[in-house]
C-alpha cells in the first residue's frame, strides 16, 4: 500500500506532466490552425468561429504552390546556403573555442569578451556600412556572400567554449605528450566529446540560416538567387494576400526544420545544460 508521501509525489508529478502537457497543446495551437488554413479557400482562412478540420479540404493549394513561383527552386537556394553557413559557423567556432578554452595566450580572456560583447550589438546597427563592404568587394547579388557574412558566430563560440571547459584539461595534456599537434586534439580529442553542443548549434544555425529574411531580401535580387522566405512573400501581391497558398508554402517549409530538430533533439537539452555549468 502506498504511503501517503508517495502519493503525494505521484500526484505532484502527475500534475506536473498535465501541465506541461497542456502548455504544450496551447504552443501548438497556431502551428495547428495554420495546417488547416492551407488547406482553405482564402475567404475561408479567417472564418469564425474556426473550422480546424475543412469540410472539402483544398488540397491543390499544395500543387498551386509550386506553379505560382518557382518555390522548388527557392528551397534549393536555401538548402544550399544554410548547408555552407551550418558547416562553416561549426568549423570556425569550434576552433575558435578551443583556443579560448584550452590554450594559453596574451589577453586571452580580454580578446573573448571583446568578441562576446558583439553579441549585444543589433544587426541593424551596422547593417548600412556591412553593405557597403561587401558592394566594394563585389559580393552583393550572390550567395558568397551571405555565406561569407554568416560563416562566423559569437554565439557559437559562446556555447562550445563553455562545454570544452567542462572537458578536464588532462585529456588535452596527455594527448600533447602523447605527440598529438592541438589540430589532432581538437579533431579526435574535444570534437568526439562535443556532439550535445555541436548539435545545439547546428539546430540553432540551421533555424535562424533557413528562416532568414532580411538578409537575403537586402543583398539578392535576382530571381534565380532568391531564397524560400523571399519567395513566400511573393504570395503577398499590392491589392490582395493569398493567405492559403502562403500557409501551404508555410507548412512545407516548417518540415526540414521538424526534421533537423527531431535528429538532433536528443542531444539538445544535454547540450545547453552542459554548456551553461562553466562560467
Amino acid at each position: 500500500m502506498k504511503t501517503p508521501q508517495i502519493r503525494d509525489m505521484t500526484f505532484s508529478r502527475a500534475a506536473l506532466y498535465a501541465g506541461l502537457l497542456a502548455m504544450s497543446a496551447f504552443m501548438l495551437i497556431p502551428f495547428a490552425w495554420m495546417l488547416s488554413a492551407s488547406l482553405k479557400l482564402d475567404k475561408d482562412v479567417f472564418s469564425f468561429p474556426i473550422q480546424w478540420i475543412p469540410e472539402v479540404p483544398r488540397w491543390l493549394n499544395y500543387q498551386d504552390i509550386w506553379s505560382k513561383i518557382p518555390l522548388g527552386l527557392f528551397i534549393m537556394n536555401t538548402a544550399k546556403l544554410t548547408f555552407f553557413v551550418t558547416v562553416l559557423q561549426l568549423l570556425t567556432s569550434s576552433l575558435a573555442a578551443y583556443a579560448f578554452a584550452k590554450l594559453r595566450f596574451p589577453f586571452r580572456n580580454a580578446l573573448f569578451l571583446g568578441y562576446i560583447a558583439t553579441i549585444a550589438m543589433p544587426w541593424q546597427v551596422y547593417m548600412v556600412p556591412q553593405f557597403i563592404m561587401m558592394r566594394g568587394f563585389h559580393l552583393t547579388n550572390s550567395h558568397l556572400g551571405i555565406i561569407c557574412l554568416q560563416a562566423f558566430s559569437a554565439f557559437g563560440v559562446f556555447l562550445l567554449r563553455q562545454f570544452y571547459q567542462s572537458i578536464p584539461d588532462d585529456l588535452c595534456e596527455a594527448a600533447r605528450i602523447d605527440g598529438m599537434s592541438e589540430y589532432g586534439i581538437w579533431w579526435h580529442v574535444m570534437l568526439p566529446l562535443s556532439k550535445p553542443a555541436l548539435s545545439t548549434l547546428t539546430i540553432f544555425t540551421f533555424v535562424n540560416t533557413w528562416n532568414d529574411f532580411l538578409g537575403p531580401m537586402i543583398y539578392l535580387t535576382k530571381m534565380s538567387l532568391k531564397t524560400i522566405q523571399i519567395g513566400i512573400r511573393m504570395f503577398i501581391t499590392q491589392y490582395s494576400s493569398e493567405y492559403g497558398l502562403i500557409m501551404a508554402a508555410s507548412t512545407v517549409v516548417l518540415v526540414p526544420v521538424i526534421v533537423v530538430f527531431l535528429s538532433l533533439q536528443r542531444f539538445f537539452v544535454e547540450g545547453i545544460a552542459s554548456a551553461g555549468l562553466k562560467g
